[in-house]
C-alpha cells in the first residue's frame, strides 16, 4: 500500500515471472507529468504487446497508467478484461475508469451497484461478472494471523491493539490547492488528538509533492507520535488497518477494504464521495476546519462496527477464474453495445445461472429455533429446525452452528447470502441488534447482543427485530400487506405478537415496545399472563394459554371425546383442545370461543386506535379464530371501522420471511 512503487516485488513474492518491466512514470508529480507518463507508456507498450501476443489483457482499476495499457491493447485487437469497473468515487478516476470500461471486452465488478452502472453504460450483460472484490478473498481470511508483531514493527513496542490510527491521504487532482490545505488540517487534528499514528505517503498524482512538503514542514517524520512510511506490504497493511482504532484520509482502501473488519473510518473530502460504504464510514465532506476533523476522530476512534461485505464475500478469485476459462477466443473481437431498454434478468455468473441473492433468516420462537435460506422472491430454499435450548449459552452456540452450516450449504445451492435477519420473541432494539427483555417464553434472553457474535463469525451484516414486527414486514414484502400504506398484523403462536405498518413504515415506538398487541388487556380480572400482568390477549388466546386449558380439562377427564386419544408419552397441547372442539366437546368449544372473543376485543381496540385499512391474522391458530373475531367486530366496533377487512395470512413462515425481508429490503434499497 502507500505509493505503490514496489508492486513488482509483491508480484515476484507470489512466484510470478515478470517478462517485461517498463519505466513510464515521468517525474514532476503534476498534471503535465501524468499526461507525459501516459504518452510514454503508449510509445513503449506496442513493442511489448507485439512480442508477448497475449490472448487476454487483464486491466485493473482506474489509474492513468491502466488507461494507457487498455488503449494500447484495444488498438492492437487484444481482448481486455477490466476488473473493478462501474464504480463511482467522485474524482478524475471516474472518467479514467469509465473510459477503460468502454475499451474493455469483459468486465468483473465488485458490487451490485457497479454491475447496474455497467449495464446502464450499454455494456453487454452477458460479459459482466459480479464477482466481488478480489482483495476481499485475502482480507476475510487474514484477520486471525499474528498481528501484534506487525503492529509493533511499524508503530513501536509500546502501542496497543485498537489504540492507534492509520492515515492515508492522496491529492485530488481536480482541486490540488484544497487537497493540500485539507491535509494540513488533518495533520494538525492528528497532532492534537495525541494518538500513535502511522502516516503513509500520498500516491504520485499531481499535488503529492506539495503534500509531502506539508508533512516535513510539520515535522511528522520526527514527531514521537508519528511513523511516516512510503510503503507497507499488503499482507501487513491488512493487519494494521484490521486492528486500528481508526483509519483517516481519502483512500479507496478506507471505504472499500477496511469495512471487512468493521474498523472505524473517517473519509475526508470528495475523493471517495460516490463510493458505496458500510456503516463504519463517517464522511467529513467539507473538511475545512481542524475542529471538524478532530470531532470526527472523537466520534469514531475505538468503535467497532459490524463487518461489511458490500464489496465481496471472499470467493471472487474462483469466480474470475471460471469466467476467464469460459471466454471463447474464437468469437468475434468487435465489441457489441447493448443500448436501452436493458434486460431485467441479468446473469451474474458466466454459466448464465443467476446466483440467487438470498438472506439467512433466523426465527427464535418459544418452542423452536429455525434457520432458513430465503431467496429475493420469498422462496424458502432450505430450512433447518431444532428445539430452542433453555439456556443462553446453549442457544447462542446453536444459532452460530446452524447459521455456519446454512451459509456453507448456500454456496452449494448457488445462493449468495447478503446478510442475516433474526426474528426473536421479546423487546428488541433493532438499531443495536440487542434483545432488551423477553418474557418467560424464552429464558435467559435479556440484554443479549445478537448482532456482534453472528457478524464476527459469518462476516455478514446482521439485522434483529421482534417476531411480531417481522411478521408485519413479511406481509409488507411478500403477503397481503404489499402496497398498503397502513395495516396491522397479529401473529398467533406459542405467544401472541404483532406489528404495525403506518405510512409504509414499521412502528417501533420510543422504547421499542410498540405493537406488543399480545399484551393488550381485555379483562380486568382475567388469567395471569407470562408478562406478569393478567387479562392480556396472550393469557386467553395464545397456544400456551390453550395448552393450559387443555391440561385442566384432561386432568378432569373432560377433554377426550369419542375418536380421540392422547398417548401417555405425549404432552397435552392446544391442538388436542382444537381437535376436541371439532369433535363436539362443548367445554373445548367454549374455551376456544372465549379465546377468540379476547382476540376479537383486541382487534376492536386496534381498529379504534390505529384505524388500519387491513388486519392480518397470522400463525397456526389464525384460521381457528377468524370467524369469531369478525363476529366480535360486528358486535363491538364503531360503524366507521366495520368495513375494515380482517384476513388470514397466506404466508407459511411469516417470522422467517420477515427476518429475511430486513436483509433483502436493505440490499434492494442500497442496490448492493
Amino acid at each position: 500500500m502507500g505509493r505503490k512503487r514496489n508492486t513488482y516485488r509483491m508480484i515476484e513474492q507470489d512466484d510470478f515471472d515478470i517478462n517485461t518491466r517498463l519505466h513510464t512514470i515521468v517525474r514532476g508529480e503534476d498534471e503535465a507529468a501524468m499526461v507525459e507518463s501516459v504518452g510514454l507508456a503508449l510509445v513503449k507498450l506496442p513493442d511489448v504487446l507485439n512480442r508477448l501476443k497475449p490472448d487476454i489483457m487483464i486491466v485493473h482499476g482506474d489509474r492513468f497508467d491502466a488507461l494507457a495499457l487498455a488503449t494500447s491493447a484495444a488498438l492492437m485487437n487484444i481482448r481486455i478484461l477490466h476488473i473493478e469497473g462501474g464504480e463511482v468515487s467522485g474524482t478524475i478516476d471516474d472518467s479514467i475508469r469509465h473510459a477503460i470500461t468502454k475499451l474493455a471486452h469483459y468486465h468483473v465488478c465488485c458490487t451490485r451497484s457497479a454491475e447496474q452502472h455497467l449495464i446502464s453504460m450499454c455494456e453487454d450483460h452477458d460479459r459482466i461478472l459480479l464477482a466481488g472484490c478480489p482483495s476481499y478473498d485475502k482480507l476475510l481470511s487474514a484477520k486471525n494471523k499474528d498481528y501484534m508483531s506487525i503492529i509493533r514493527m511499524w508503530l513501536g513496542d509500546d502501542v496497543k491493539c485498537k489504540d492507534y490510527i492509520v492515515a492515508l491521504q492522496h491529492p485530488v487532482t481536480t482541486d490540488i490547492k484544497h487537497s493540500i490545505k485539507m491535509f494540513e488540517l488533518t495533520l494538525d487534528a492528528l497532532i492534537s488528538f495525541n494518538k500513535r499514528t502511522l502516516v503513509l505517503f500520498p500516491n504520485i498524482d499531481a499535488g503529492s509533492k506539495e503534500m509531502v512538503r506539508v508533512m516535513r514542514k510539520k515535522g511528522i517524520e520526527h514527531h514521537p507520535n508519528f511513523r511516516a512510511v512510503k510503503h507497507v506490504p499488503f499482507d501487513q497493511f491488512i493487519q494494521l488497518v484490521a486492528h486500528a482504532g481508526c483509519m483517516i484520509g481519502n483512500s479507496s482502501c478506507g471505504v472499500r477494504e477496511v469495512g471487512a473488519f468493521g474498523t472505524p473510518v473517517i473519509n475526508l473530502g470528495t475523493r471517495q464521495i460516490g463510493r458505496e460504504t458500510g456503516e463504519n464510514v463517517l464522511h467529513v465532506r467539507d473538511a475545512d476546519t481542524q475542529d471538524k476533523i478532530l470531532q470526527a476522530l472523537h466520534l469514531q476512534f475505538g468503535k467497532q462496527y459490524p463487518c461489511s461485505k458490500i464489496y465481496g464475500d471472499g470467493n471472487a478469485v474462483p469466480r474470475i477464474l471460471k469466467f476467464l476459462k469460459s471466454i471463447d477466443l474464437q468469437e468475434p473481437l468487435q465489441k457489441k453495445f447493448c443500448f436501452p431498454p436493458v434486460k431485467e434478468n441479468i446473469s451474474q455468473d458466466i454459466d448464465h445461472i443467476l446466483e440467487t441473492l438470498s438472506a439467512l433468516a433466523v426465527d427464535l420462537g418459544g418452542t423452536n429455533l429455525r434457520v432458513a435460506i430465503v431467496s429475493m422472491k420469498g422462496e424458502i430454499v432450505k430450512k433447518y429446525t431444532q428445539f430452542n435450548p433453555k439456556t443462553y449459552e446453549e442457544r447462542i452456540n446453536l444459532i452460530l452452528q446452524m447459521c455456519v452450516e446454512a451459509a456453507a450449504e448456500a454456496v452449494k445451492l448457488n445462493c449468495r447470502i447478503l446478510g442475516v435477519g433474526i426474528s426473536t420473541g421479546g423487546r428488541v432494539n433493532p438499531q443495536e441488534g440487542i434483545v432488551l427483555h423477553s418474557t418467560k417464553l424464552i429464558q435467559e434472553w435479556n440484554s443479549v447482543d445478537l448482532r456482534t457474535p453472528l457478524s464476527d463469525t459469518l462476516h455478514l451484516p446482521v439485522w434483529v427485530d421482534n417476531d411480531g414486527n417481522c411478521a408485519a414486514m413479511a406481509e409488507r414484502k411478500f403477503g397481503q400487506g404489499k402496497g398498503l400504506e397502513n395495516f396491522v398484523t397479529l401473529i398467533t403462536g406459542t405467544g401472541i405478537g404483532g406489528g404495525i405498518i403506518h405510512q409504509h413504515e414499521l412502528i417501533h415506538g420510543s422504547s421499542f415496545c410498540a405493537a406488543e398487541l399480545g399484551h393488550l388487556v381485555v379483562s380486568l380480572d382475567g388469567p395471569d399472563c407470562s408478562c406478569g400482568s393478567h387479562g392480556c390477549i396472550e393469557a386467553y388466546a395464545s397456544g400456551m394459554a390453550l395448552q393450559r386449558e387443555a391440561k385442566k380439562l384432561h386432568d378432569e377427564d373432560l377433554l377426550l371425546v369419542e375418536g380421540m386419544s392422547v398417548p401417555k408419552d405425549e404432552a397435552v397441547s392446544a391442538l388436542h383442545l382444537i381437535q376436541a372442539a371439532k369433535l363436539g366437546n362443548a367445554k373445548a368449544q367454549s374455551i376456544l370461543r372465549t379465546a377468540g372473543t379476547a382476540l376479537g376485543l383486541g382487534v376492536v381496540n386496534i381498529l379504534h386506535t390505529m384505524n388500519p385499512s387491513l388486519v392480518i391474522l397470522s400463525g397456526v391458530l389464525a384460521s381457528h379464530y377468524i370467524h369469531i373475531v369478525k363476529d366480535i367486530i360486528r358486535q363491538q366496533a364503531l360503524s366507521s371501522v366495520q368495513d375494515v377487512d380482517v384476513v388470514v395470512s397466506d404466508l407459511v413462515d411469516p417470522a422467517l420471511l420477515g427476518a429475511a425481508s430486513m436483509v433483502l429490503d436493505y440490499t434492494t434499497r442500497r442496490i448492493h
